[in-house]
């Protein structure tokens, strides 16, 4: 247990060292921690607070600076839920545009929540196995090409080109659609193509033509990809941001960018949780990661979690701050998604 007092001093370092970035030394906190406490009596607590853990001194510096192990415990137990304030807030309504289909509000959420704190804003793409049938419709083309017409999950609407082997008529391609709207209406492209995958390893000679037709096509049509990938923006802003972190360290993190995996790997366990998932440093199991924090949120569709939004930053970022807008930015991505298109 840490004392009331210790708890105090701790949070005056954390946010002194969050505001400046530079060390922060027992005659500073005598003047601002609001403790009536001489500056010897401070170094005593944060010697007490650094052999526990909380504190360490950089090189032979005189102050010190709040570990991994400070960090989580300033947001878990002294730091009080704050809501967004309202000049953020009012710029993520004005932004959002329910006009846009999935790929524009990735792109558009990333770049806001990297204009908005100042860190590097992400935002992953909604997996195709996420994505729901709402309509289908087929368009006879030219070449042995079938264009074919997706509602997704009421908002999204996608052209997809099919080749089949001998040309339909829309009558045929009517039939098809009819089929599959009565079917698969509300399904997951990926269960929709795991359903037709059984029915064409069933006997084909008892298939009626529609159904051959509609394997022939479906096939194509629901071919989903289970890798995930992300939207990044604003990388420029963890070069300003923190000025005391090692270029040898922030090489490291941008390779985690450029190859995506580990970050891919980290984002994909937040989507297993509701609500604000939190990564400081090691916590992400990643050495590439582990100089830097993780905020995310998952954002929703018809109540089902389909990819995860956030910003990465030094471990050094206003969480108070932070925190709030992530929350409030997947809360609208989820409004914007589940409105139907006009």
């Amino acid at each position: 247990m840490i004392s009331e007092k210790s708890q105090k001093l701790l949070r005056t370092i954390v946010e002194n060292y969050i505001d400046e970035g530079q060390p922060v030394a027992s005659g500073r906190l005598a003047a601002s921690s609001g403790l009536a406490m001489s500056p010897a009596s401070i170094r005593s607590l944060m010697a007490d607070l650094e052999e526990r853990g909380y504190l360490k001194s950089p090189h032979t510096s005189a102050g010190r600076i709040p570990t991994e192990q400070a960090y989580r415990f300033f947001v878990d137990s002294l730091i009080p839920a704050e809501p967004i304030s309202f000049d953020d807030f009012d710029r993520l309504k004005r932004q959002f545009d329910p006009d846009m289909n999935a790929v524009e509000l990735v792109q558009s959420a990333s770049g806001l929540l990297s204009e908005i704190t100042q860190l590097a804003g992400l935002v992953t793409v909604p997996k195709p196995g996420q994505l729901k049938l709402k309509q289908i419709e087929f368009i006879p083309l030219s070449g042995g090409r079938v264009l074919a017409i997706l509602v997704l999950n009421d908002h999204e609407v996608e052209n997809r080109v099919i080749h089949v082997e001998e040309p339909y008529s829309e009558i045929q391609l009517k039939e098809i659609s009819n089929f599959l709207n009565a079917e698969f209406t509300g399904k997951s492209l990926a269960s929709i193509r795991s359903e037709l995958i059984i029915s064409m390893q069933g006997d084909r000679k008892r298939m009626d033509q529609l159904m051959l037709r509609t394997l022939e096509m479906a096939d194509q049509l629901f071919e989903t990809q289970d890798s995930a990938d992300f939207v990044l923006a604003g990388q420029e802003h963890l070069l300003e941001v923190d000025q005391t972190q090692s270029r040898r360290d922030l090489r490291g993190l941008f390779q985690a960018f450029s190859l995506k995996g580990d970050i891919l790997h980290v984002l994909d366990r937040c989507m297993e949780s509701e609500g604000i998932k939190l990564f400081i440093g090691h916590e992400s199991g990643y050495e590439l990661l582990e100089d830097c924090s993780l905020v995310t949120s998952p954002y929703q569709v018809a109540g089902e979690c389909v990819g995860v939004l956030g910003v990465i930053g030094p471990t050094r970022m206003a969480y108070n701050r932070i925190i709030p807008i992530v929350d409030a930015t997947a809360k609208m991505m989820s409004a914007v998604m589940d409105r139907p298109q006009r």
